[in-house]
């Protein structure tokens, strides 16, 4: 998985096209991704001595990391994820488009 929390992405497929979302937390082990404010499900929560009501809470729902692209942040384009190793050793992220280090 090339994204990190924190990342910024945008939304290539589905419902939400378009949008751009910063990432709240990445599931790796099933590839999805969580993003903040975007595809919104609804839950149904039980009663609770915090919620002693219970009711229908809206949260982020889960997405397919291949749904999204990472948004570069010199060019502000969704672009592909490179790799490129350093002078130290250390492998760093690049964007596809502006070969800049992300």
């Amino acid at each position: 998985m090339g994204l990190k929390k924190g990342d910024t992405v945008a939304i290539i497929a589905g419902k939400e096209r378009g949008k751009r979302g910063k990432v709240l937390r990445t599931i790796p082990t099933e590839s999805r991704i969580v993003i903040e404010g975007l595809n919104m499900v609804k839950i149904f929560t039980r009663p609770s001595q915090q919620n002693p009501k219970g009711g229908i809470a809206q949260v982020e729902g889960k997405l397919p990391q291949s749904k999204v692209q990472l948004v570069c942040p010199r060019c502000s384009k969704p672009t592909r994820i490179g790799y490129q190793k350093l002078a130290d050793g250390s492998k760093q992220r690049i964007c596809k488009k502006c070969h800049e280090i992300i």
